[in-house]
């Protein structure tokens, strides 16, 4: 493809077509390029300058980057949809329940799986109950 012509150029091209005094075909072929591409200019330039209804060079512009912006960001949603997806299946429905399921249960209240220290049943072996101590309160089951 080859290089664009600077905007002074096109500028400058339009303008001399616009004048009317030559035909656009000899302006163009003055120029050294296509009628099409003059014609394509003058167009753009009408657009640009409100004579034509359209998108604006500018308007476009943001409409290809607001494009891409939108499909980066689709892509990006799409990632996190699948990780998501992903750690959910690890996750398995032992560690959503809390301590209750994933560690056996002690005769402590506190539902730690060693006790607690002000509890009567310290010395409990896998959750079993040891013998209340004098004074102490029996716990319901």
């Amino acid at each position: 493809m080859p290089a664009p012509y600077p905007p002074e150029f096109r500028s400058r091209a339009v303008d001399l077509a616009r004048e009317g005094s030559t035909p656009v075909a000899q302006v163009a072929k003055d120029l050294g390029i296509s009628e099409s591409c003059l014609r394509n200019w003058m167009a753009r330039a009408d657009v640009d300058e409100g004579r034509r209804q359209g998108l604006t060079s500018d308007e476009r512009r943001e409409l290809v980057q607001l494009r891409r912006d939108k499909r980066r960001l689709e892509t990006e949603n799409e990632i996190l949809r699948r990780a998501a997806a992903l750690f959910a299946r690890e996750i398995s429905p032992k560690w959503v329940s809390g301590w209750s399921v994933t560690l056996p249960l002690t005769a402590c209240p506190s539902r730690w799986p060693a006790g607690c220290w002000a509890c009567p049943h310290q010395g409990s072996m896998n959750g079993a109950a040891a013998s209340p101590q004098p004074g102490s309160r029996q716990m319901r089951t």
